[in-house]
């Protein structure tokens, strides 16, 4: 038995070293990309970037980014929110539900909050009519990421085989992949835009699971 404890404690503390490294690396890189591109204003990896997928988008590749940037916007990410949630309250899983929503709520006034900080301009000439508010970092981006990690952890609770939860968390990121390239794609977010925003839901859901895993632990 003491062995036994002994090796559940040694788990831990290497799980939360690895958080604590995961934590540090993502808000350094979210820190160096807001210097470069915000404070320094250097452009030469948006402009690299912005002239390679343009070259490669078709009319075709452009409709099909418009259709998967609608998966991150306000319209689709509120409904899917309500579900998920109303979901949980049904299956009694009340404190899960309650946390899913501070998660929400609290990403997003983290993100207007930074977009008022940082006041980076968008792209010029977006491909997307009525494009308002600040560039930077990409609220899609951020927001489909959080979701989707979000999925994924609901997706790693359930009794489903190993591989079909990996085949499911893989789909879910992809998506999130996605809906930032297709921002990028529509010219309405630089790369760095996006790049900022998923280092940024990294930080921001690993701080999440963290503090309501401990409160879901607590009687």
């Amino acid at each position: 038995m003491k062995k036994r404890i002994q090796f559940l404690a040694n788990q831990l503390t290497q799980k939360s070293l690895l958080i604590a490294c995961l934590l540090i690396i993502f808000l350094f890189l979210f820190a160096l990309i807001t210097h470069e591109v915000v404070f320094e204003n250097e452009a030469s990896f948006d402009s690299k970037t912005i002239h390679f997928l343009s070259m490669h988008s078709s009319p075709a590749i452009i409709k099909i980014m418009r259709g998967v940037t609608f998966l991150g916007s306000f319209y689709f990410l509120a409904p899917a929110y309500s579900l998920l949630i109303a979901y949980l309250l049904l299956q009694k899983k009340t404190t899960y539900g309650i946390s899913i929503l501070a998660i929400a709520v609290s990403s997003t006034l983290v993100l207007f909050g930074l977009k008022l900080l940082f006041r980076r301009h968008r792209p010029a000439l977006p491909l997307i009519q009525d494009i308002a508010g600040y560039s930077f970092p990409s609220g899609h981006a951020l927001c489909a990421f959080i979701f989707c990690s979000i999925l994924s952890y609901q997706v790693s609770l359930t009794s489903l085989r190993i591989i079909w939860k990996w085949i499911l968390i893989a789909l879910f990121m992809s998506v999130a992949i996605a809906i930032g390239i297709s921002r990028i794609v529509l010219n309405v977010h630089y790369a760095t835009d996006v790049l900022a925003s998923f280092c940024l839901g990294i930080v921001w859901v690993l701080l999440s699971f963290e503090i309501f895993k401990k409160w879901h632990r607590q009687p």
